[in-house]
């Protein structure tokens, strides 16, 4: 569980007034960041393709869990470590009997893991906080838990608790695989003719694994090891072919994938360019 030594009110003041928890999308700026936390997971910098931005993620399961929100179609915004209103969670701690987190006599800032903005009409916005299974034994946390969800009950806004079991292990994996070259600046072309090459290949090798696949495309068209299936990850990652994102992309053969009609092939030009 990330921790810090605590703010005192002056370092409070100047985070809020920097504008940390405010913004969207690429102008948001979280109110923690990886530089102010010591973890005992690990910590993250990734990058968002729905905010085009640098996300900071305190754990291993905070990584997994934005790479669920950040590959699903549904969102459209994620702000990471949102800061709660002093206030507040002050007068919902005082009204529940829970005592509120304090650091020398300073009620600290309270954050929920993530805030997502999101397509659905039934719910456009909900927050979540991701904890390891363990970490939900200690009473100290669950109190503390429950502060979030009593202040985001009073805000009319859906609050979830999400653990390690909530998440694929192989689906985090294969968003890790992709989400390295996304923000690659493609050829145009060159994105055209493996988009191409892969639709026909695909039909004729149904039963290969697609970095078997990858392999024969190498040595057939005598490209260097590895280039094919450098753009079958950008024509992945970028959802021009469509696949079921639970299987480790190790065990997906080419007649498990399918093109993605919803994208026609002159959108993959313009987001590539």
């Amino acid at each position: 569980m990330p921790t810090f030594g605590g703010l005192t009110a002056k370092q409070i003041e100047t985070r809020l007034k920097e504008g940390r928890g405010a913004g969207h999308k690429q102008d948001y700026k979280p109110f923690l960041t990886v530089r102010d936390v010591s973890s005992s997971g690990r910590s993250h910098r990734a990058f968002g393709t729905k905010t085009q931005r640098i996300h900071h993620l305190l754990s291993n399961l905070e990584l997994a869990v934005f790479l669920s929100l950040d590959w699903s179609d549904n969102t459209t915004d994620i702000r990471e470590q949102f800061p709660l209103s002093v206030d507040d969670t002050a007068a919902l701690a005082e009204e529940a009997g829970i005592r509120h987190a304090a650091y020398k006599g300073v009620y600290q800032v309270m954050t929920s893991d993530f805030l997502v903005d999101t397509l659905a009409k039934d719910r456009p916005q909900f927050a979540l906080q991701a904890k390891y299974a363990q970490d939900l034994e200690d009473k100290r946390t669950v109190e503390k838990l429950e502060l979030e969800r009593r202040y985001w009950h009073s805000k009319g806004i859906p609050w979830f608790i999400v653990t390690e079991h909530d998440v694929s292990p192989a689906a985090c994996k294969n968003v890790e695989w992709f989400s390295p070259i996304l923000n690659d600046t493609v050829n145009t072309d060159d994105l055209h003719h493996f988009h191409s090459l892969y639709v026909r290949c695909f039909q004729t090798h149904a039963e290969d694994r697609l970095v078997t696949l990858a392999a024969k495309i190498d040595a057939d068209e005598n490209l260097e090891p590895g280039e094919a299936l450098y753009w079958l990850r950008n024509l992945l990652g970028r959802r021009y072919f469509l696949f079921d994102i639970s299987i480790p992309y190790q065990s997906v053969r080419a007649g498990d994938i399918v093109p993605n009609d919803a994208v026609p092939m002159t959108e993959v030009l313009d987001a590539a360019s």
